[in-house]
């Protein structure tokens, strides 16, 4: 038995107990960390299912036909690799070198995996991505209140008594999180648009419409501070901008607040003497700050615990680990030229990327605006390459695919955005597909690139970061996990307090305090596109098979549209349409429909992102707007297969 960890982007970041055994893998959750405690969510224990996979890559592959087409062959490794080569040195040599991209998200978060491919591409002063496809309108947001997104460690929840869920379908995406409040009897509340499992699952559940967060936040406010329940010792010695933050709020009316955000002033009123007098902690989510109102909610959420006496009383992100040497940014003889992660489509479109290397990301199923995405790929000339362990949509679209190999079989470190562990990652067995670092070294090979960075050893990053992380390598193949020692806390904002008032937002050409905007499409529903249960984005669809495609609508909006439960029904908007199944529930609140994001097109025929805005939250990292999306719905009345 080995010791691995779950390297999917998830809060939980699992310590897992691996074991291959007559040619079968089985998995359980390390017992003995904190955060994991023994048990696996449900894709987590299906990951056997996963690594044996009979759809994994085992030959790179070259396109024959057209984009999309599956006319692929297979040609030998040295063949590939001689191709990507002479692709790049073509694309350097003729249109220069921020002419070749380099595009990654989080599909695997090993630190090696993750950061590795990149030492390749800053030698050789490629473009890179700046990240803004999921939390990034969040973190912005956070910065002009605290100077940072990292808030709480989750190990400290023992000493509180109240934790809101803001945003967040924990029970799905953050099950041990969730048990981990259970755990320490948490009294558990929920803020949401939609009522989800973990809404029912709360003590108390306040449904909010869509985008009014921002507001619901001012309002709870408004009232802590009126009444007197806020912590003026800390807020005098820690709090920048308070009286003028007290002054906005005294202008807002309760009555207003209540007929907007569909939450009663009693019930405003309720959440806050019970929030202040319990000193609750916010675990923010990231789904609802892709919207255009995303950056002002959190920036007002994130007041909230700080008027009861926190200094970091927000759950967001806890990314602590210096990852900077496995980067290798330090390679590079010119500045980087960072692409928005937002603006891909608009970049191939302008001819400004010649050469695009995929990997950890399937943004042919993750990006929004898919039908735009696949016309730039397809018009442009854009020679695309795409390293993965199964042939995904992006494959499919690809001009070369190599074969990634899984977290299985190979060593690696990981790090959580959620707690403050770093776990190990052990090769179990070896089988098909290499690394991303044993390809970015091929790769680097076939250029012939001798620097010394671009052929070191995976165990020797792991031991450099480990070591500029004062972590300790022999206790961590040891235990399996470390925990990250924690630096002296400050507010890395202007005045070095916590900013009501945001000199940072100022700079930026924002109000110094959070502002309720409404957003109205060209449609009459709005379309939200959560995760689904057993999946993470794209990934598990091909080998699970367990996905939700059905359209949930309110009933008085499937009544008036002469819509029943079952109904096969169109979906469209200006960026495209897709058809499907109704399911009516009141779950969704009028006004609103939910499709779950991200599944495979080439298996279901769409997803949700042939609907999705690829509008961004310009002031705000420029993160992205999947939330912000307006559609139409009509019944189908002719029978289809969908």
């Amino acid at each position: 038995m080995v010791f691995s960890a779950c390297m999917r982007d998830c809060y939980d970041t699992c310590s897992i107990i691996s074991e291959f055994k007559e040619g079968k893998l089985t998995v359980k959750g390390n017992p003995n960390h904190p955060i994991t405690r023994g048990f696996l969510c449900p894709k987590g224990a299906l990951l056997p299912k996963w690594f044996h996979s009979r759809d994994r890559l085992k030959a790179p592959l070259v396109l024959e036909g057209k984009r999309g087409s599956r006319e692929f062959k297979q040609v030998s490794w040295n063949t590939a690799l001689n191709m990507i080569a002479e692709k790049i040195e073509e694309a350097i040599r003729d249109y220069g070198s921020y002419s070749v991209l380099v595009y990654k998200y989080a599909g695997d978060r090993g630190v090696v995996s993750y950061y590795y491919p990149m030492r390749l591409f800053h030698y050789l002063n490629a473009s890179t991505i700046e990240g803004g496809i999921c939390d990034r309108a969040g973190q912005e947001a956070l910065k002009d209140v605290y100077g940072t997104a990292v808030g709480l460690d989750p190990e400290d929840l023992r000493n509180h008594k109240l934790i809101v869920y803001w945003g967040i379908n924990a029970f799905w995406t953050n099950l041990h999180g969730f048990m981990l409040a259970k755990k320490h009897n948490l009294e558990i509340w929920t803020v949401d648009v939609l009522r989800t499992e973990t809404a029912k699952r709360s003590n108390k559940f306040f449904q909010i419409k869509p985008d009014t967060d921002v507001l619901f936040a001012l309002g709870v406010a408004k009232v802590i501070i009126e009444e007197g329940l806020y912590d003026a010792k800390f807020i005098k010695e820690h709090v920048y901008g308070f009286e003028e933050f007290k002054n906005y709020v005294k202008r807002l009316s309760l009555n207003y607040i209540a007929s907007e955000t569909g939450i009663s002033v009693e019930k405003i009123e309720e959440f806050a003497r019970e929030f202040a007098e319990k000193r609750g902690i916010i675990h923010i989510g990231y789904g609802f700050q892709r919207s255009l109102a995303g950056g002002e909610a959190i920036r007002a959420i994130s007041i909230l615990p700080a008027l009861v006496g926190h200094k970091f009383g927000f759950i967001y992100d806890m990314k602590t680990l210096d990852k900077s040497y496995a980067e290798g940014k330090f390679l590079r003889k010119k500045p980087e030229n960072k692409i928005p992660q937002m603006e891909l489509t608009e970049a191939i479109e302008s001819g400004a990327v010649k050469f695009l290397y995929i990997y950890n990301t399937n943004p042919l199923a993750s990006y929004p605006n898919q039908n735009r995405l696949r016309r730039a790929i397809e018009k442009n000339n854009v020679f695309v390459v795409t390293h993965d362990i199964f042939l995904t949509d992006t494959a499919l679209y690809s001009d070369i695919v190599l074969p990634a190999n899984t977290f299985f079989e190979r060593l690696d470190i990981v790090d959580s955005y959620y707690h403050r562990y770093v776990l190990l990652n052990e090769p179990v067995t070896q089988g098909p597909g290499k690394s991303n670092s044993e390809v970015t070294r091929l790769i680097a090979k076939a250029l012939g690139i001798r620097n010394k960075y671009l052929h070191e050893s995976d165990e020797s990053v792991i031991r450099k970061v480990l070591k500029d992380n004062g972590i300790s390598w022999e206790e961590l193949k040891k235990k399996g996990f470390v925990k990250i020692p924690e630096k002296k806390r400050s507010w890395e904002t202007p005045s070095g307090k916590i900013e009501f008032y945001s000199q940072r937002a100022v700079k930026r050409g924002l109000s110094p305090f959070p502002e309720y905007r409404k957003f109205r499409g060209n449609f009459s529903l709005r379309l939200l596109s959560p995760t689904y249960r057993m999946t993470i984005t794209s990934q598990y669809h091909n080998t699970h098979g367990l996905i939700d495609p059905n359209l949930y609508m309110n009933p008085k909006d499937a009544e008036k549209r002469g819509i029943r439960s079952g109904d096969l029904v169109k979906v469209f908007n200006d960026k495209g349409e897709i058809k499907t199944r109704v399911k009516i529930t009141t779950d969704v609140p009028e006004g609103v429909v939910v499709l779950y994001k991200a599944f495979w097109p080439s298996i279901l025929g769409w997803n949700v992102n042939f609907l999705t805005t690829d509008e961004k939250v310009e002031k705000y990292g420029k993160g992205s707007a999947f939330h912000s999306t307006w559609v139409e719905v009509t019944r189908c009345n002719e029978p289809e297969e969908v």
